[in-house]
């Protein structure tokens, strides 16, 4: 059973950047594709970036590409994702989550996930 816990969030002006990690326990993430996702309130969770372990291709939702980035360390068995640029709509409570098909992350429909962390844009 893997476990996700992730850290990082926090409150941050406009403009400026965060990085959030996640990490793994109970399993190794080697073999998993990782992904960002984000809830605001009173909105759906929504994608926000993935990494195949398969492939190693990244893939980030619309409102993201150019500003987030997401990366991994199988050693440290720790994914995480660098926000630059932060804007005030990217306030949501963000979760990573794990599973062994990029597809099934990318839907939402991951095996594992994480309690999520608070990231809170100032405008």
């Amino acid at each position: 059973q893997v476990q996700l816990v992730e850290s990082g969030g926090g409150v941050v002006q406009a403009g400026g950047s965060l990085r959030l990690s996640c990490v793994a326990s109970g399993g190794s993430l080697s073999r998993y594709c990782m992904g960002w996702f984000r809830q605001a309130p009173g909105k759906e969770r929504e994608f926000v970036a993935a990494h195949s372990w398969f492939t190693l291709r990244t893939y980030y939702g619309d409102d993201v590409k150019g500003r987030f980035t997401i990366s991994r360390d199988n050693d440290r068995n720790t994914v995480y994702l660098q926000m630059n640029r932060l804007k005030p709509e990217d306030t949501a409570v963000y979760y990573c989550a794990a599973d062994p098909s990029i597809s099934a992350v990318q839907t939402l429909s991951g095996a594992y996930w994480g309690q999520g962390t608070q990231v809170t844009v100032s405008s």
